[in-house]
């Protein structure tokens, strides 16, 4: 793929020596703003929910005193902080969109102060109703507290030994899905309402198409509901419509052994054409974004749909019908064919013949299940954030962003592999006794752990280094995916300009954390970290190394040189009083976990409009000329930006 630099100045204007200032730039429109404004409350409505909410806060913060002794019960607080999250949240940053919420807050917050009382006295009824239920968890990427809806089967009662199929249903666009908007929805159910099943609706932290954190919601809120319910894990769906077809496709396509059959209606399924990013006009994307579109589109995953039993529904006339389009396109050149089913003359909706024919498929291949250990597996992925797939798991690549294969069946105790672009392997298929891999013979007993050496596979894992595996590749958004913490500088920066741009581009990342994935980024002090948080974290290290001491403790392992007159990276030798980088690296302090310096989620505001536009914006590192401000599509002028090896270098 040419590298298309139309974004940038050349390279010896940018060098110390012979620096020239850069054009100013026509200052951008106002930014959009998600959620929108809410309207406007009476002072007589505020204050007594203010007062409500308040009280409310009290009592859980009294609760969690009493409850330390008792971890069960301990454990079912976030099913009273959702209540409490979503008045304060609404009432904070006027996020109340109609009257109806307003009556409908008093509500909540009287269902929350009904569930303290419940606790309090070791009673927790809603953990044995049946029928529409809110509930919570605390999330490990940010400890916030995240609500999910449940339908819980009629047919089911507590203790009762029987596991259920569960059936994810995924969400549409909505710009005003706040906390409070979405225990409103759950009053309903879902599209789909099957026979004996639970059916999981998550949050998805509002409005994200299940990208980055709103992505791992789903599996925290799954993770959820199997530890209070006995779900039959080989009959899990997964399904959803516009948005939460989009999030389907991708799903399905990037955790194809999770699911037993997946259905998504309309959305999209790719960046390029969907969001016509190469329209006449258009500035094109630099070639590391178009990389970048690796990780969220489907079409690149098709192949792995051999995994998983899909049906797509489209509108005849929905013009959101391209996303089945494409992916059928997509699965036809791997050899498969996707099964649709199409609503006549219908537009953006389920036509209601063609929604009875798609559930009793749903439902058909949901009685059958899933595969627990399948004879034949394909895998297909561009990334080791996406590694694996029942039995096997892909633990290196040779070249991230190409495609990588691997195709394995199993016969006896044998397992027959051929791979693309594949360096290390885990096959955990029970009772290997051979592998025979790209016509190679290697002994193996599961799990068979491989490695390439030399163009030629030997069993047993990879020769200790720094090397890019699953959960630890990047790019710069990777850090999100995990537990993580803001470090925030506590010193003097090297100047007032750098000093000014961390300042900007730290309260915009917070703040694009809290409207677009609804949590409070943890924040700390550089002076306060310590062993605890860099063995449990990504650590995001806002400054430098004159104002920030975990970075000044590492830049020496860090594959720059800073100080208060050069940056020095990749041959590039920048003025430090104009420039400033960002990049993700393996913690010298703690290498299984990151260190990210000066970015938060890199999509910015002007991807607020469209879901297909919330992708990745930056690889592993870029260059920032700080004499571009930050903008809506950027944090400055990006002087350059690139991918780091397989081995980090």
């Amino acid at each position: 793929m040419p590298k298309l630099r139309a974004l940038f100045i050349p390279l010896l204007i940018l060098s110390t020596s012979l620096a020239a200032p850069v054009p100013e730039p026509i200052p951008p429109g106002p930014a959009k703003q998600m959620p929108p404004a809410g309207i406007a409350i009476s002072d007589t409505d505020r204050a007594a929910l203010t007062a409500g909410a308040a009280a409310l806060q009290k009592q859980i913060d009294g609760l969690t005193g009493e409850l330390t002794s008792k971890p069960h019960l301990l454990a079912l607080l976030p099913d009273v902080e959702i209540f409490h999250k979503a008045v304060d949240w609404a009432l904070r940053y006027d996020e109340f969109f109609s009257a109806k919420q307003v009556e409908f807050a008093k509500a909540m917050l009287k269902q929350g102060v009904e569930r303290v009382e419940q606790l309090r006295a070791g009673k927790t009824p809603w953990t044995d109703a049946t029928g529409l239920l809110v509930r919570g968890y605390r999330s490990r990427i940010d400890g916030s507290v995240q609500p999910y809806g449940l339908t819980v089967p009629a047919t089911w009662k507590r203790g009762d030994a029987k596991s259920r199929r569960l059936d994810l249903w995924l969400l549409g666009r909505s710009e005003a899905r706040t906390e409070l908007a979405f225990l409103a929805e759950r009053q309903k159910p879902s599209s789909f309402e099957a026979d004996d099943t639970f059916v999981l609706t998550p949050y998805g932290r509002m409005c994200n198409a299940t990208k980055f954190a709103g992505e791992q919601d789903v599996f925290e809120a799954r993770a959820a509901v199997r530890a209070a319910y006995l779900i039959d894990e080989r009959r899990i769906v997964v399904r959803g419509f516009s948005m939460g077809g989009a999030s389907t496709w991708h799903l399905a396509t990037h955790h194809s052994g999770t699911w037993c059959a997946a259905s998504p209606g309309a959305g999209f399924a790719e960046t390029p054409i969907y969001a016509k990013v190469f329209a006449e006009g258009k500035e094109p994307p630099p070639w590391w974004e178009q990389q970048l579109y690796h990780w969220y589109n489907a079409t690149d995953y098709a192949a792995n749909l051999f995994n998983c039993p899909t049906i797509a529904y489209s509108g005849e006339i929905d013009p959101q019908k391209q996303s089945a389009d494409m992916m059928e396109k997509a699965c036809a050149a791997e050899g498969l064919k996707l099964e649709r089913i199409i609503g006549p003359n219908t537009a953006h909706k389920y036509e209601p013949g063609a929604k009875q024919q798609l559930a009793e498929k749903i439902d058909a291949l949901a009685a059958k299940g899933r595969d627990a250990v399948p004879k034949e597996v394909r895998l297909t992925t561009y990334t080791l954030r996406y590694p694996s797939v029942a039995w096997v798991k892909a633990d290196g690549l040779e070249k991230h962003w190409e495609r990588a294969d691997v195709r394995a069946q199993l016969e006896g105790g044998a397992a027959n592999v051929t791979t693309k672009n594949v360096s290390a392997l885990t096959l955990s298929a029970p009772g290997l006794s051979k592998v025979v891999i790209d016509g190679q013979t290697v002994a193996g007993k599961s799990p068979a752990v491989l490695h390439k050496q030399d163009s030629r596979w030997i069993a047993g894992p990879p020769a200790a280094g720094s090397r890019k595996s699953p959960g630890l590749q990047g790019p710069i958004d990777d850090a999100f995916m995990e537990s993580f913490i803001f470090v925030r500088p506590t010193g003097k920066p090297l100047n007032n300009k750098l000093g000014g741009w961390v300042k900007g581009e730290f309260d915009h990342a917070a703040k694009m954390w809290r409207d677009v994935f609804r949590g409070d980024a943890p924040v700390k002090d550089d002076i306060a970290i310590g062993a605890a948080d860099i063995a449990a974290s990504n650590l995001v290290l806002w400054g430098d190394p004159s104002s920030n001491k975990v970075l000044a403790k590492i830049l020496p392992q860090l594959p720059l040189k800073w100080d208060a007159k050069t940056l020095e990276f990749r041959g590039y030798k920048l003025d430090a009083a104009h420039h400033a980088p960002i990049l993700i690296f393996p913690n010298p302090l703690n290498p299984r976990r990151y260190v990210l310096l000066n970015s938060g989620i890199d999509f910015r505001d002007d991807a607020y409009g469209t879901n297909s536009l919330q992708t990745p914006k930056l690889p592993d590192w870029a260059l920032i000329d700080l004499r571009t401000p930050a903008g809506p599509r950027w944090p400055g002028l990006v002087v350059d930006a690139g991918f780091f090896d397989e081995h980090w270098r």
